[in-house]
C-alpha cells in the first residue's frame, strides 16, 4: 500500500519532456506541424522571431491540459465534492476535505490547481503579446496569424473559466511577460469582471478561429475551433451570477447548427469505450497517446484499476447509483459505473468489513488504466452538455415544450421515455437530473448544483451514511453531515498566494 501510494505521488508530480514531444503530434497532427518543438518556458529571455517560434509556444500552451488539474482535480472538484462520489483513496486528507466540504486555506491541492491554471494563462499571455511583434510573412499565409491569436485567446478564456467558477473573482493577469510587480501582483477582480474578460477573449476567438482545420477530426477535436468558442460562451453565460439565458440559447444554437456538423453518437457507451474518441459529438477533448506514463492519462489508474491493492478515488455514491436505478437508466449506469467483487480493502461506505463477496462501484468513465499508461481521453466540451444547456435556457425562457423536446434528444439515446413536466420548476429539476445522469464524472455536477441555486439544500439533505467495522462486526450507520453553506460554494484562495500577494483577499467563511 505504501509503495503504491509513493508511486502514485511521484507520477502525479512529474510530467517529462517526452510528454511535450508527443503532445505536438497529438495537437498538430497535420504535416505542417509534425516537426514543431514545444516551447513551455516562456519569458522575456525567449526569442520570438518566426511563425515557427509561435507555433512552438502554442504547442506548449496546449500542454496545460496535461497538468494534474485537468487530469484529476477537475473531476475531484466537480464530482467528489458533490453528491456524485466519495473521496475513496484510503483517507488522502486533501481529497477527504473536498468530499467533506472542509477545504482549508492550506490545502496543497488548492495551491497546485491555482498555480497550474495560471501557468497555462501565462503561456497564452506571452503568445498574445508577442504575436504582433513578429513580421514573419508565414504568419499571414493560410490565416496562421488569425488561428494562433484565436487559439491562444480561447485557451486563456478556458483557464479563466476554471478559476472563476472555483474561486470567484480572481486577479486578471494579462502581462505574464512583464517583470513589473505592479502588472503581475494584482488584486482580485470581481466575478463579473473576470467573466467579461472571458467573454472578450472568446469573441476574439470567434472572430479568428475556423470551423475546422485540414486534417479531419484528429485535429478538429483537440484544437480550439469556432464550435468550441461558441460552446464555452454558452457555458459562461449560464454559469455567471448575472446569467443571460438569451445568450445561452444564442451560443448553444450556434454550436448545434454550426458548420462543424456536431451530432450525438447513436450509442452512449461508444463515447467512453476507448475506440470511438475524436467523434462527431466531441467538441474538444484531451488526447493521450497511452503506452508510457509520461505521455498517458495516468489519472485513470487513480479512478479504476483494483488489481494493484489499494482503494481508488472518486467512488460512486449510493445516491448516484440510486438515481440511475430510479430512472431505469441502465445504459448510462453501465457505461459510467462498474461493480467489482473480490476487493482487498475495506470501504467505509460500501463494504466496511472488507467482505470479498460484496461488490464495490468504480468510476468507469474511462475504462483502460493500463498501469498508469492509459490512452483514454477526457472530453472538455461535448454536444450533449450543450443540448442540455439549451434545454435549460428554453425552460428558463418559458418554453417548456421546447425544453422537453431538447432533453428528449439526449434521453432517447439511452432508451428512456420522453420527459414531461407540468411547470417550469418541475422541468428545471428534470433537466438537472438529466445532466447528472448524462455527465457524471465529467466535472459538471458541482457547477450544475451551484447554478441551479440548490447546492446547499442538496448536500445537506443527502442522507448518506458510512460504517466502521471492529472484529468483523458492522457498526450502526453513521450519518454523514456535509454542513454545506453558501460560503462553501467557492473554494478558499490558497494561503500561499495570500502570503505572496498582500493585495489578495480571502473568500468569506475561510
Amino acid at each position: 500500500m505504501k509503495k503504491n501510494m509513493t508511486i502514485m505521488k511521484n507520477i502525479r508530480k512529474t510530467i517529462t519532456a517526452a510528454c511535450l514531444l508527443t503532445l505536438v503530434t497529438l495537437l498538430f497532427s497535420c504535416n505542417q506541424f509534425l516537426d514543431l518543438k514545444p516551447q513551455s518556458t516562456l519569458n522575456t529571455g525567449n526569442a520570438f522571431n518566426s511563425a515557427q517560434d509561435l507555433n512552438n509556444a502554442l504547442a506548449g500552451a496546449y500542454r496545460a491540459f496535461y497538468y494534474e488539474y485537468y487530469q484529476w482535480d477537475d473531476i475531484l472538484l466537480g464530482d467528489v465534492r458533490s453528491d456524485n462520489a466519495y473521496a475513496g483513496g484510503g483517507g488522502d486528507a486533501p481529497i477527504v476535505q473536498y468530499d467533506n466540504l472542509t477545504i482549508t486555506t492550506g490545502n496543497n491541492r488548492m495551491y497546485a490547481n491555482w498555480s497550474q491554471i495560471y501557468t497555462g494563462i501565462g503561456r497564452c499571455n506571452v503568445i498574445i503579446s508577442k504575436l504582433n511583434e513578429i513580421n514573419d510573412p508565414a504568419l499571414d499565409k493560410n490565416n496562421l496569424r488569425k488561428e494562433i491569436i484565436g487559439q491562444a485567446s480561447f485557451l486563456r478564456a478556458f483557464h479563466y473559466y476554471q478559476l472563476v467558477k472555483t474561486y470567484g473573482g480572481v486577479p486578471i493577469e494579462l502581462n505574464s511577460n512583464s517583470a513589473d510587480p505592479s502588472k503581475t501582483n494584482l488584486p482580485r477582480s470581481t466575478e463579473t469582471e473576470v467573466y467579461t474578460q472571458i467573454d472578450k477573449d472568446l469573441h476574439v476567438a470567434l472572430d479568428n478561429l475556423p470551423d475546422s482545420y485540414t486534417g479531419g477530426n484528429e485535429v478538429n477535436k483537440v484544437k480550439a475551433t469556432k464550435g468550441a468558442a461558441n460552446a464555452l460562451l454558452a457555458k459562461i453565460w449560464a454559469q455567471r451570477s448575472d446569467r443571460d439565458y438569451s445568450k445561452v440559447l444564442q451560443y448553444s444554437n450556434a454550436v448545434i447548427s454550426g458548420a462543424a456538423g456536431y451530432a450525438l453518437l447513436p450509442n452512449y457507451a461508444d463515447l467512453f469505450d476507448g475506440v470511438h474518441y475524436l467523434n462527431d459529438e466531441s467538441i474538444l477533448e484531451i488526447s493521450y497517446l497511452g503506452g508510457n506514463w509520461d505521455v498517458s492519462n495516468w489519472a485513470v489508474q487513480l479512478f479504476l484499476a483494483p488489481e494493484d491493492g489499494w482503494q481508488k478515488y472518486c467512488v460512486p455514491s449510493k445516491d448516484l447509483v440510486a438515481a440511475y436505478d430510479a430512472e431505469n437508466d441502465n445504459v448510462r449506469k453501465e457505461a459510467n459505473i462498474v461493480f467489482w467483487d473480490n476487493i482487498d480493502w475495506a470501504d467505509e461506505n460500501w463494504n466496511p468489513c472488507g467482505d470479498k463477496s460484496m461488490t464495490i462501484p468504480f468510476n468507469y468513465k474511462q475504462k483502460h488504466p493500463d498501469g498508469w499508461n492509459s490512452g483514454d481521453h477526457f472530453y472538455l466540451l461535448r454536444l450533449a452538455d450543450i443540448l442540455l444547456l439549451k434545454a435549460e435556457a428554453q425552460n428558463e425562457s418559458g418554453d417548456l415544450a421546447g425544453a422537453a423536446a431538447t432533453v428528449n434528444l439526449v434521453r432517447s439515446r439511452s432508451h428512456l421515455p420522453a420527459v414531461v413536466a407540468a411547470s417550469k420548476a418541475e422541468m428545471k429539476d428534470k433537466i438537472l437530473l438529466e445532466r447528472r445522469l448524462e455527465l457524471a464524472f465529467e466535472a459538471q455536477r458541482w457547477d450544475d448544483l451551484a447554478r441551479a441555486g440548490n447546492l446547499v439544500s442538496v448536500m445537506n439533505n443527502l442522507h448518506e451514511v458510512k460504517y466502521t467495522c471492529g472484529d468483523g462486526v458492522l457498526s450502526n450507520p453513521i450519518a454523514i453531515s456535509y454542513g454545506a453553506t453558501t460560503n462553501k460554494i467557492l473554494c478558499p484562495i490558497p494561503q500561499q498566494e495570500l502570503d505572496a500577494n498582500a493585495k489578495l483577499t480571502q473568500n468569506p467563511g475561510y
